[in-house]
């Protein structure tokens, strides 16, 4: 298993739909995650400085793979159409991210 991390901005104007939204999230979406071997999936935000911060399980072997097939899946493609505006990617997230990678740094078991 392995702990994911990552960080975006949400836009203010967007942030009680983008709460309701997910609190209905979309059977389709989760059940492509789940497919692709994500759990333990959580979104935390920060406010006032609207940073969210997103964690994850990858429980699979070739995760390359799982996210290209979640990339492909079309619900999940019309849910990023919705959430993608919403969202304000970090300026310092390399070219191809959206969501910004963090490195864990520390871990209790």
């Amino acid at each position: 298993m392995q702990r994911m991390g990552f960080v975006i901005g949400l836009r203010p104007e967007h942030l009680d739909d983008y709460k309701r939204l997910h609190a209905d999230a979309w059977p389709g979406v989760l059940d492509r995650l789940r497919q692709s071997n994500i759990t333990n999936y959580s979104i935390f935000l920060r406010m006032p400085e609207m940073l969210m911060f997103s964690y994850w399980e990858y429980t699979g072997t070739d995760f390359e793979a799982d996210n290209a097939a979640i990339a492909r899946d079309p619900v999940t493609q019309d849910w990023w159409k919705i959430c993608g505006p919403m969202q304000r990617p970090l300026d310092s997230r390399e070219e191809g991210e959206w969501w910004a990678p963090m490195e864990e740094v520390f871990h209790l078991d």
